[in-house]
């Protein structure tokens, strides 16, 4: 795709920016929204008119009805599960169209039929249920809809896999393969019980008794910034902050969850901040951003990045600048909406409904 943003915008200083915004916010009112996920600039926080993680904000996107035009600061999964969930009176709108997320690429639909016709042979359908990550293409979530599964994220990932061992008796979860296998170990599960699906290996690398075994099937897939962190950092900052609370995101490998003292979705990890008291050391394993935003907020707190050295930015979600912000809002007639195809969101919207009644 491609995308360039004229000079105007490109030279325009912050101040400008801010100005130009604040004046179509307040010519638009309360036909449109701006909607910002927890890892964007904090100067694009500042001037969204709701921050969340992606469950949240789906959960917006779904109930505001009353407006005309989302504009989703986040990269193009939440687009498209906006528009999948908003009306057909209301049109959604990616400030930057080049926020992609390289997780959702890691499960591509070739594959994950290739994948599905092995696991036909298991029971398909009548035994295993498909759970797709929110950080999903809507052609996942449309095939995770057609086979019976639901959506889950961060936040309710507990109550997907009760959802999904109440009804069948395997899971195929995709594409995180850390976030699926840190919610089974809290599920109750045996590492044993659970196989990662290797998608550029024959068969996902996997034997028929491994299969058969297997409760909980893991896609091959990860978060390029939760997998920074390691086991090693959590020692090293507990040396040299005995007093230290740490707390890091569900995507992270299973031994630096285990060693944490808690984990959660981004805004789980913004209320545990929340409610540490004045002079807490908290150190967080998740996105640099939010880390950042965390610190500036409460300033009576020790609020640090977990690794000290990997700055984990997510580059995606960093692409969007108010400079992009300030020219979809003033032109937002003439861009190319976000629009998931009738063929996809049938099911895709059956997959994320089950997902909201769940949590």
């Amino acid at each position: 795709m491609y995308y360039a943003l004229p000079q105007k915008y490109r030279e325009a200083d912050t101040a400008e920016l801010k100005d130009r915004i604040l004046q179509v916010k307040e010519r638009l009112g309360d036909r449109a929204i701006i909607l910002t996920h927890h890892y964007q600039r904090p100067e694009v926080v500042e001037l969204g008119d709701a921050v969340g993680d992606s469950y949240g904000l789906s959960k917006i996107a779904a109930s505001r009805k009353d407006v005309e035009f989302i504009f989703f600061c986040g990269v193009h999964f939440m687009a498209e599960s906006a528009d999948i969930l908003s009306g057909d009176h209301q049109t959604v709108y990616l400030p930057n169209p080049l926020a992609g997320c390289p997780m959702a690429d890691m499960a591509d639909m070739a594959d994950v039929m290739e994948a599905w016709k092995v696991l036909e042979q298991f029971g398909g359908d009548k035994r295993i249920m498909p759970i797709s990550y929110m950080n999903s293409a809507a052609g996942l979530k449309a095939f995770t809809g057609e086979h019976g599964g639901l959506i889950c994220t961060s936040s309710n990932a507990d109550a997907a896999y009760r959802y999904g061992f109440a009804r069948k008796e395997k899971l195929f979860f995709f594409p995180d393969q850390h976030l699926g296998y840190n919610t089974g170990l809290k599920y109750g599960l045996m590492p044993e019980e659970m196989v990662i699906w290797d998608f550029s290996r024959d068969e996902g690398g996997l034997t028929e008794q491994q299969l058969a075994k297997a409760k909980v099937i893991l896609w091959k897939g990860h978060c390029h910034v939760h997998i920074n962190f390691t086991a090693e950092h959590v020692d090293q900052v507990r040396r040299e902050h005995p007093e230290v609370k740490i707390v890091v995101h569900p995507e992270c490998p299973p031994e630096v969850v285990q060693k944490a003292d808690a984990n959660g979705s981004t805004s789980f990890i913004v209320k545990y901040i929340e409610a540490q008291k004045p002079g807490s050391v908290i150190a967080v394993g998740t996105e640099i951003n939010m880390v950042h935003r965390m610190a500036m907020t409460y300033t009576d707190r020790t609020i640090f990045e977990l690794s000290g050295k990997t700055c984990p930015a997510c580059a995606n979600m960093y692409r969007t600048t108010l400079n992009d912000l300030a020219y979809c809002l003033e032109n937002f007639e003439t861009m190319k909406p976000i629009r998931v195809s009738d063929r996809i969101r049938g099911n895709a919207l059956l997959a994320l409904q089950r997902m909201l009644e769940v949590s």
